[in-house]
């Protein structure tokens, strides 16, 4: 695999993310309308990568992101220490008071359950995150002084505004200059896109960045949306998944960005919010390897599967260089993330290992 990693010991970090985190307050069981209590945690699409690929793998990672500096900033920050990521690349801003110019952002998700989707409703407008600019993060002194082996990105903290699109495309050519892998998670969330152009404005920022990406990541809405590529004969409603047109739509990809190393995408067929068939493929090499099959998954929290995928994927890249493993270490990472709430990973590598090996639920005495 075409995957040149930069020496472990000339890098300070084995991975950072570039991203927005945001305070989760979650009901529970319940619903947010009728909430009377929240637990709290901390998530973003991309630090969520960080952190798996610290807590449950043990590497090395930081998040580059913003904060208003206010208690609700040091709350997230004490979240992401308790996870282990690094927080000295964090931008901290002045808070004015009563976040008119600066605040932080939250997320109130409910899980849902059998026929109930699951619900997120974000209150991120004005964040610190979303305020960040081209010129604000120092990538030569990150790149290039303290050295990283690789960087993860996504579409979500790229459609948070146009300056944070501008930043994506800074970082990702930084990181090409200096010899870091690149991997990108197209996570396209309507929601987010809707009122800044939609689909085409979500087609434009996201093609630019994808000439500068060595490890695709993202479902097939994702590649639809993001990047108009199409995965023909699949049935409407997700019933079922097509795999030729998934193939079909690699090979159209890598025509288009040949500077494609490892696209690898997930397979969900949701039948119910609790009960999943879960799955995913990656492509390495001109081949195409698919990775484990968990049929009818149990799910207690959906939310930061995706990424929990894509730090299984990305520690069996950078540590095996071998497709099929990292796509099983996605899958099987992915899988016990979702067994537990927040939208982080509360799994171990052990754990990890015993699914891939095919190990079931028995009781570990």
């Amino acid at each position: 695999m075409d995957l040149k990693l930069r020496e472990q010991n000339e890098c300070t970090f084995d991975m950072i993310s570039l991203g927005e985190v945001m305070l989760r307050l979650d009901p529970g069981d319940g619903r947010i309308k009728t909430a009377r209590n929240f637990r709290v945690w901390e998530g973003g699409g991309e630090y969520n990568v960080a952190r798996g690929l610290r807590r449950c793998f043990g590497l090395k990672t930081s998040v580059v992101t913003a904060f208003a500096d206010n208690e609700v900033g040091r709350l997230v920050e004490d979240f992401i220490l308790q996870g282990g990521v690094d927080t000295s690349l964090i931008k901290w801003v002045k808070y004015d008071g009563i976040g008119r110019t600066v605040r932080n952002g939250l997320n109130f998700t409910e899980r849902g359950y059998g026929i109930r989707g699951a619900v997120g409703v974000s209150d991120r407008g004005n964040t610190a995150a979303s305020q960040l600019k081209a010129g604000d993060i120092d990538w030569d002194y990150i790149f290039g002084t303290l050295g990283v082996r690789w960087l993860h990105t996504g579409g979500i903290f790229a459609a948070l505004s146009d300056t944070t699109a501008e930043v994506v495309i800074e970082a990702v050519k930084a990181a090409k200059k200096y010899g870091t892998i690149v991997s990108y998670d197209l996570n396209y969330r309507p929601s987010l896109w809707k009122d800044i152009g939609g689909k085409e404005k979500a087609q434009q920022v996201n093609k630019e960045i994808a000439k500068y990406i060595d490890v695709m990541i993202g479902n097939e809405e994702d590649f639809t949306a993001c990047l108009g590529l199409e995965v023909e004969g699949n049935d409407e409603n997700l019933k079922e998944l097509n795999l030729d047109g998934y193939f079909k739509m690699i090979e159209n990809a890598v025509k288009v960005y040949p500077n494609f190393k490892v696209i690898a995408t997930t397979l969900r067929t949701v039948k119910t919010a609790t009960v999943n068939d879960w799955s995913a493929i990656c492509w390495a090499d001109g081949k195409i390897y698919k990775g484990l099959e968990l049929p009818a998954l149990e799910i207690y929290d959906r939310v930061g599967g995706g990424d929990s995928f894509a730090s299984g994927l990305v520690y069996g890249l950078m540590t095996t260089g071998d497709a099929q493993t990292a796509v099983n270490y996605g899958v099987a990472h992915g899988a016990l993330a979702m067994t537990t709430p927040g939208d982080t990973s509360m799994a171990s590598k052990a754990e990890v290992e015993r699914i891939v090996s095919g190990a079931g639920a028995r009781v570990q005495r």
